[in-house]
């Protein structure tokens, strides 16, 4: 093996050993042997979207398909990154179909495809996320997690057998997926079953935190001055409903909050804990760390996140509550918005 095809390896072997500066070192010194490298700089936009470095992956990944129009992995990797957490719907549907144009069997084009659907759905387009939907193969799927994937996405648009027997069948071949554990749940509460939902809600809890942070991922002090930061930038009239200095934090919801019917993905709970109502409404607030950075994707939008998921709490559990429910008593599984 020659240098420069040792250093992308060693790289692609740091990443996966969670080690993304050590990567970052080896795709530099595989671009100081060839500067014109295409898999050196999608390697730079792998490990500077690892690190939260989102802009800059972003150049990385088209400064690899500038040398290389053809590099499907570079587009539908920038393309990622343009979904969540960028939000440039636009830009990644554009290389979406660069790179659908470029598959060449059903596992590029299912990539291409899962991505078109993130963007439309991004976007608030469902019928256009609905058609994606359709342009799927039917499968069996030759890579297990297309299996999972394609399943997600039809439950998203609620074809609800079909996306069942996907996820079911994803879990079959591996149950430590805490994606698809979590979705099991929410095809479950759907189906009304709540034993069975809060079985696989606790297990995809359970996985979640054995999943290590995101590089980027703040220290727990670092995270309380940034919701502090958050908090102060609550609406005057919303900040009231919280109960000066009952702020807590913890990295996931509880095992008795999962069970009592809490979201093991919510980024925050309001728990009032009396039946107050009008001006003297007021609740504790927990916010969930591993949840909040989850949805945020990077440093950048944590406290852009913390603030708008208390935002939609506040609404939800004291302004467009129905006045014979009583605060706290919000439905079962509020879902978070979806982090693709």
């Amino acid at each position: 093996m020659d240098q420069f095809s040792a250093h992308l390896d060693r790289g692609w072997d740091l990443v996966q050993r969670g080690d993304p500066q050590g990567a970052e070192q080896s795709a530099r010194r595989a671009l100081e042997i060839d500067n014109q490298s295409p898999e050196a700089f999608n390697l730079l936009g792998y490990v500077a979207a690892l690190q939260g470095d989102f802009e800059d992956a972003v150049e990385h990944y088209r400064q690899a398909i500038a040398l290389d129009d053809t590099y499907l992995e570079a587009m539908l990797n920038a393309a990622e990154v343009c979904i969540h957490p960028m939000g440039e719907f636009d830009d990644a549907l554009a290389l979406c179909e660069q790179a659908l144009d470029l598959a060449e069997n059903d596992d590029e084009t299912v990539d291409a495809l899962l991505l078109c659907f993130d963007a439309h759905l991004g976007r608030g387009d469902l019928e256009l996320a609905k058609d994606v939907c359709r342009r799927f193969p039917k499968g069996p799927f030759e890579n297990p997690s297309h299996t999972f994937l394609v399943g997600r996405a039809l439950f998203e648009i609620g074809e609800m057998q079909r996306a069942a027997e996907l996820i079911e069948a994803s879990i079959q071949s591996n149950s430590a997926n805490p994606d698809a554990q979590y979705y099991l749940g929410l095809i479950r509460d759907e189906r009304g079953d709540t034993a069975g939902a809060t079985e696989a809600f606790l297990k995809a809890r359970d996985l979640d935190l054995e999943f290590p942070s995101a590089p980027w991922s703040l220290s727990r002090a670092t995270f309380r001055v940034t919701v502090d930061r958050a908090i102060q930038t609550l609406a005057p009239e919303h900040l009231a409903y919280l109960r000066p200095g009952e702020v807590y934090l913890a990295d996931v919801p509880g095992v008795e909050a999962v069970v009592d019917g809490v979201d093991p993905r919510t980024a925050v709970l309001l728990d009032a804990l009396q039946p107050e109502a009008g001006a003297n409404a007021s609740a504790r607030l927990f916010i969930y760390q591993n949840n909040v950075e989850r949805l945020a994707g990077g440093i950048t939008g944590v406290e852009r996140e913390i603030a708008a998921a208390i935002e939609r709490e506040i609404v939800a559990l004291f302004i467009e509550r129905m006045p014979s429910q009583p605060p706290g008593s919000a439905a079962r599984h509020s879902r978070p918005p979806a982090a693709h």
